[in-house]
């Protein structure tokens, strides 16, 4: 915690000016170390970052002074581009016995994997969900790889490269070979195998040399630099061999037993081919959910950068997913069109990160996108058939924009900029008479561990009382007593009734004389949309009619506090239909909004040609609120600007955390 004695360092890489600099001393001072230049007092400690030739300076001070010393390295997975691109790191590993990669003297990891019971069923089940997490979200230590960049054919033998002079590679051991003897070795193990060199990705990127080249490419060795995925690689080889790369590490992850000649701190442990023989001190045969237990669940102290906390491997991990996600998507530019202006700043800060957008009109949109080789968005709204055919005919990917369902503090008929976006390449998620993302995500089984989150995240929300827009009051008027039926109001011009297959019941007044027509004995809620109770927008209901049909009107109070007063809710395609399935409540559809189909709603209204077929899945509730709230979405934190988990900008919302800057 914040506020122990200080740890004395002596190198810019702690003391500096720059980012990584200054996420290291925040780090390290949430972690009860904070950094300070200086000499050591009786039962000081001293810094040094690994065993880098700056490190020097601090043992000699540790050994003359007889301070403790703790050595400081990234952690396994650090950021989305390497800290040579400025990236500050997510992680640290802080160790008070040696340092991972070096097997001469034990670290505080080769400690855990050698004595730590490891046999927590908790703990081994995070284990196993992390390994599959980050493969199914292609996350590890580096993330700036290009999902599109082709693959080599399956069927090969890997060689896993390294940077000349790193660390890990001159202390792999002693006798420990170079690296084109590694290459030497694996042609002469599979003499007749394909053998695919893997660039470490500093040397791709031009930052540090590494030990191949075009030299030593032959009829069957291909140098592979471009920036693939780690895991979608090792999934097409058939043997793979380091020597002390973290990708060994990774390999193991992957179900591979890599050969390995150094002495990496996932040797000896019984799951990889040691050609360095057999390492002291590591006699115990582990499993690959232990040793990833120790190694990133035990091991490593992790950070989030939006709550400026310390946090949990889990919660690293959809930080990476966040960002990693907004490089995917975003690396080659957007063009953007029919984009109103007061949004576009928002717009610029969720998609622009990496590349600039360019507004402009839609025909020259498109020209524009075909000339900058870059995909076209459209705010959904404005799409028409015509940008549609321009798009296909120039080849140019076309995307839609809408806000997403935790969307902000207030209106965006108001001008008040969305936390949240959705960016959908097949159609849009109100528009039930073609394809969206979003169907294709419901569509298929979630992803490891996705459940439990999207459990937890509906838990959080709902004590919260987080909704779309967060307006209203919380206080409830007397209401009367008897079985309440909940009927929100909608935008009657709204994309998701022109469009959502509504049959005769198409607007406000419709909805309430159906709710009361089948529901003669209940208590009907009506609760005017945000938007028409400012003025803002169609909808409003006769108050002549109100009085008729419905039993109180909630005016000015919350969703959420509206959703709880209500047992059941009657709705046309509201989104506040999907907030009251989050809260147990019953929902009937007179419409085909995004939530509808799956079994989950009572759906008496017309489904538009095609739709049933597309949503034959039946996923629970957890497994939607993961694809509407986590997986669908982009989230932006209003705090720190970055790109960032769901969870993140669900606490502003329930907080009302202003925009700023964390340290």
């Amino acid at each position: 915690m914040p506020g122990g004695p200080p740890l004395h360092v002596f190198s810019g890489g702690f003391l500096g000016p720059g980012r990584i600099a200054r996420r290291i001393r925040r780090i390290l001072t949430l972690a009860g170390l904070p950094p300070r230049a200086g000499w050591p007092g009786p039962g000081g400690q001293v810094g040094v970052w690994g065993r880098t030739p700056v490190a020097a300076r601090g043992e000699a001070v540790a050994a003359r002074t007889g301070a403790g010393l703790i050595r400081v390295e990234d952690a396994f997975l650090r950021s989305l581009r390497p800290g040579r691109k400025g990236d500050a790191p997510l992680g640290l590993l802080i160790d008070r016995q040696g340092v991972h990669f070096d097997a001469g003297s034990e670290s505080g990891l080769e400690a855990l994997l050698a004595r730590d019971p490891l046999d927590d069923a908790v703990l081994l089940q995070r284990a196993h969900t992390g390994i599959a997490r980050l493969i199914a979200s292609d996350v590890s230590k580096y993330n700036n790889h290009d999902p599109d960049a082709p693959l080599p054919e399956p069927g090969y033998v890997l060689v896993v490269d390294q940077v000349r002079g790193d660390a890990s590679v001159r202390h792999a051991g002693p006798g420990a070979p170079s690296l084109p003897e590694i290459l030497a070795q694996a042609r002469a193990d599979h003499p007749a195998a394909r053998i695919v060199i893997k660039a470490h990705p500093e040397d791709a990127q031009g930052l540090r040399p590494g030990h191949f080249g075009p030299a030593d490419t032959d009829a069957r060795t291909q140098l592979l630099e471009a920036p693939v995925s780690p895991w979608k690689l090792l999934q097409g080889a058939v043997a793979v061999y380091a020597l002390s790369s973290q990708m060994g590490f990774d390999a193991i992850l992957a179900g591979h037993r890599p050969v390995v000649f150094g002495r990496p701190f996932y040797a000896g442990w019984g799951l990889s081919d040691d050609r360095a023989g057999p390492i002291p001190r590591r006699g115990r045969k582990l499993t690959r959910a232990q040793l990833f237990a120790a190694a990133m669940l035990l091991y490593p102290t992790w950070y989030d950068p939006c709550r400026d906390r310390l946090c949990s491997f889990e919660e690293v991990v959809a930080q990476l997913e966040a960002e990693a996600r907004a490089w995917r998507e975003d690396r080659a530019g957007h063009v953007a069109t029919g984009m109103r202006l007061w949004k576009r700043a928002g717009l610029q800060a969720f998609f622009g990160r990496h590349r600039a957008l360019r507004f402009a009109a839609s025909a020259p949109a498109v020209a524009a996108a075909a000339q900058r080789d870059a995909p076209l968005m459209v705010w959904a709204g404005q799409e028409t058939e015509a940008l549609r055919r321009q798009a296909a005919a120039a080849g140019v990917p076309l995307a839609r924009v809408e806000d997403g369902l935790l969307r902000s503090r207030g209106l965006g008929a108001d001008l008040v900029p969305a936390w949240s976006l959705v960016r959908d390449d097949l159609g849009i998620y109100y528009d039930p008479t073609r394809p969206s993302r979003l169907e294709a995500l419901l569509a298929v089984p979630p992803p490891p561990g996705a459940e439990a989150r999207a459990e937890a995240l509906v838990r959080a929300i709902a004590a919260a009382r987080v909704t779309k827009y967060n307006t209203g009051a919380e206080a409830l008027p007397a209401l009367p007593e008897g079985r309440r039926i909940l009927v929100p109001g909608q935008v009657e011009d709204d994309a998701s009734i022109r469009l959502g297959g509504c049959g005769a019941v198409r607007g406000n007044l419709d909805l309430l004389r159906r709710a009361r027509a089948e529901n003669p004995g209940a208590v009907i809620l009506y609760k005017p949309h945000p938007d028409v109770e400012a003025g803002l927008r169609p909808g409003r209901v006769p108050e002549a009619e109100l009085v008729k049909l419905a039993d109180a009107v909630l005016t000015g109070v919350s969703a959420a506090a509206a959703i709880e007063a209500a047992e059941e809710v009657w709705t046309i395609t509201s989104t506040l239909g999907f907030e009251a399935l989050l809260r147990g409540r019953r929902v009937v559809c007179l419409g085909a909004p995004f939530y509808s189909g799956w079994g989950l709603t009572r759906d008496l209204g017309p489904m538009p040609e095609g739709l049933a077929e597309r949503r034959r899945a039946r996923p629970g509730l957890t497994a939607l609120a993961h694809a509407v709230l986590i997986a669908y979405p982009r989230y932006r934190d209003p705090v720190s600007g970055l790109p960032c988990p769901a969870e993140v900008v669900a606490e502003r919302l329930a907080t009302g955390a202003a925009p700023g800057r964390v340290p």
